[in-house]
């Protein structure tokens, strides 16, 4: 086998062959070549915990044995045929996906990724009610396709260019930056209520759907109150919209104790998008919805790739290790303890401003007493975290959040190490600006 190239040697052989909106995470990036469970190591051996999982998609851990062998298992049988031929493992998953999804949804598309799942869903949406406009979170992330990339409210993520049509925005639930200028005790949940604005104001009076992040992802871990996503619902239900939960980052156990993260606020979606934890790192996404909407949608439809045998035989076996080692449970528990030391720590650091999240979907806004981002300082603490071999990342509208998502299998043993990197990160930049 051959050796691998130096980390100087790829970054040059990267920097001539690769797009430059293919962006590096770090100034200084390591060059990664193997990983096991809920490590990484490099090019030259060094191990780093990886607690960001691969952008929230490495579930299960790394080169997980089962889901490694069920893959080359399938590898080895049936490798495609396309959505036009009968095979088993996109049927079989396809019911598993009911069995695990909240309330009645039964039918299932099977896609190649998140931003393909979500334009399933958008499409079924508007064929199914017969209307056109879609709502969309400010702050939000759906994908990077034309559509999906008009749902995102976030102008890093979107070139300019003339974007999709039909797409208005209501004001997220961000708390620590209330569009509204409230506070949690007093608010009346404006944020909840603009979503009814938005329809009588910037749509015909209804709209087709509406997606949303049950916790917001790339915006920055944006966490709504408990009750917004209930009078959401209503709202919706009042114009007869359909509401579509972007599970694909909260998806697969990752905010504890359920499956999906929607169920975290009792809420019924009459669609469910999905990609990144359910295939560990294979390329799959999926959407799932009602019979009744599914029926809506029978002009013909193909997907080469999606589907294909070896990526849900992959996504069966995920799900199968998440349920087998009780890992919804664990990212609850050790998502809990990370979370208490997370805001521990921040009663010592004052440019800790704002600790949020759910189990092992947590962030940690970084700015200063007057709520200015400190995104350099962010960039830092995620690059000085790396220089201490642990993997985070980082996020939100002003790049200012640390993004802290690992692999569901992590232990407390693992957070310790992670809670000393990230402040020694921190202590680091406060004495900078306290200078």
């Amino acid at each position: 086998m051959n050796q691998p190239l130096s980390r100087e040697e790829l970054k040059l052989k990267r920097e001539k062959y690769v797009v430059p909106s293919v962006k590096q995470l770090y100034n200084d990036p390591p060059h990664l070549v193997q990983g096991k469970g809920q490590y990484l190591l490099d090019e030259k051996g060094r191990q780093y915990l990886d607690m960001f999982a691969g952008i929230v998609t490495v579930s299960v851990g790394h080169c997980h044995p089962k889901v490694t062998e069920r893959t080359i298992e399938q590898l080895k049988k049936l490798q495609h045929t396309s959505t036009s031929f009968m095979t088993q493992p996109m049927v079989d998953l396809a019911e598993k996906l009911a069995q695990i999804t909240p309330g009645n949804l039964n039918k299932s598309y099977i896609t190649n990724s998140g931003t393909e799942a979500n334009e399933a869903a958008i499409l079924l949406a508007r064929v199914a009610s017969k209307r056109f406009e879609v709502i969309a979170l400010q702050h939000s992330y759906h994908g990077f396709s034309h559509l999906a990339n008009a749902l995102t409210g976030n102008h890093n993520w979107r070139p300019e260019v003339p974007s999709a049509a039909g797409i208005v925005f209501a004001a997220n639930a961000y708390c620590y930056r209330c569009p509204f200028k409230k506070t949690p005790d007093s608010c009346n949940l404006e944020c909840a209520q603009d979503v009814e604005r938005v329809i009588q104001t910037q749509t015909g009076g209804s709209a087709a759907c509406m997606i949303a992040e049950p916790i917001q992802g790339v915006g920055g871990t944006i966490t709504p109150p408990d009750e917004y996503f209930g009078q959401v619902k209503k709202i919706l239900d009042k114009y007869g919209v359909k509401f579509i939960a972007d599970e694909v980052q909260t998806g697969f156990g990752r905010t504890g104790k359920h499956m999906f993260g929607i169920t975290n606020w009792n809420v019924q979606p009459d669609m469910i998008t999905m990609a990144k934890g359910l295939g560990n790192g294979a390329p799959i996404g999926a959407m799932i919805t009602t019979d009744e909407i599914a029926k809506a949608g029978q002009k013909q439809s193909i997907n080469t790739f999606g589907g294909n045998p070896v990526s849900s035989a992959t996504a069966l076996a995920v799900i199968e290790t998440i349920e087998e080692e009780k890992l919804m449970e664990n990212a609850k528990v050790v998502g809990d303890y990370l979370l208490e030391g997370l805001r521990d720590m921040a009663k010592s650091y004052p440019i800790m401003a704002d600790v949020r999240g759910k189990g092992l979907m947590l962030g940690v806004e970084i700015a200063a007493e007057d709520k200015t981002p400190l995104a350099q300082e962010t960039a830092r603490i995620v690059e000085h975290a790396k220089d201490n071999g642990v993997i985070i990342g980082k996020g939100g509208l002003f790049g200012n959040v640390i993004r802290i998502k690992p692999p569901l299998s992590i232990t407390k043993e693992n957070v310790d190490t992670c809670l000393q990197a990230v402040r020694q990160g921190v202590e680091t930049v406060s004495k900078v600006l306290s200078r």
